[in-house]
């Protein structure tokens, strides 16, 4: 079993800006089917999906966060750098390199170079 998606609030005028963010992290646009492109978008990666589902008014759980896997970390955190985003480093409780970054709509989000063993 595996994880298929994660679904994050935010606002449709937002969309474009989250996309941005999750394509520095590898993430392609994909189209949601039938009607569900009429309250959300996607973006996917090897098979894993991020859903920003439609709101209003989003929530943006204080500690709750989407991890991802960056295997080419140092290039990644770079990209977002570049892009103007300012990842903070963590301790690496398993070794491996994570940091924390929030995207453009406010969601956390843990960059790791690998996961926990």
């Amino acid at each position: 079993m595996s994880l298929q998606h994660v679904s994050v609030e935010v606002r449709p005028e937002q969309v474009p800006a989250e996309r941005a963010f999750w394509q520095l992290l590898g993430f392609e646009p994909v189209d949601p089917p039938g009607s569900l492109g009429e309250r959300s978008a996607w973006v996917q990666r090897d098979g894993t999906q991020i859903h920003f589902l439609f709101a209003d008014e989003p929530v943006m759980p204080p500690e709750g966060h989407v991890a991802v896997v960056a295997e080419d970390w140092d290039d990644a955190i770079g990209r977002l750098r570049e892009a103007g985003f300012e990842p903070e480093e963590h301790e690496r409780h398993w070794g491996a390199a994570r940091a924390f970054v929030t995207t453009p709509a406010g969601h956390r989000v843990e960059v790791m170079a690998a996961p926990p063993a």
